[in-house]
């Protein structure tokens, strides 16, 4: 296991960084994993204006999910997203960034 791997196993498993998850790939059986969850504020700009909104985004171990897709499901707590837009991952592998949407 690489340094960064280690690091990444540590960052997931703290208690207050990492959380359980329900994740569901469309048409597949649910599994618990772990997840860092995010949400940031995003601020766009449209012509002139610059427009404020909540994001949620979600960082994956890409060894419990290999491939995730737009469109599966993830249970947040007993709240349901959908992942919207490709999935990215970092430069080491290890970690999808996904997008999320309200269910």
């Amino acid at each position: 296991m690489s340094v960064f791997a280690a690091a990444v196993e540590v960052l997931f498993a703290d208690p207050h960084l990492g959380r359980d998850v329900v994740y569901s790939a469309e048409g597949g059986v649910p599994v618990l994993v772990r997840a860092i969850l995010r949400r940031p504020d995003e601020v766009t700009g449209f012509g002139e204006a610059r427009i404020w909104s909540e994001t949620t985004r979600l960082d994956l171990r890409v060894a419990e999910v290999p491939a995730p897709r737009p469109g599966d499901r993830i249970e947040i707590d007993g709240e349901a997203f959908l992942i919207q837009g490709e999935p990215v991952r970092d430069r080491e592998r290890l970690v999808w960034t996904v997008d999320l949407r309200p269910s």
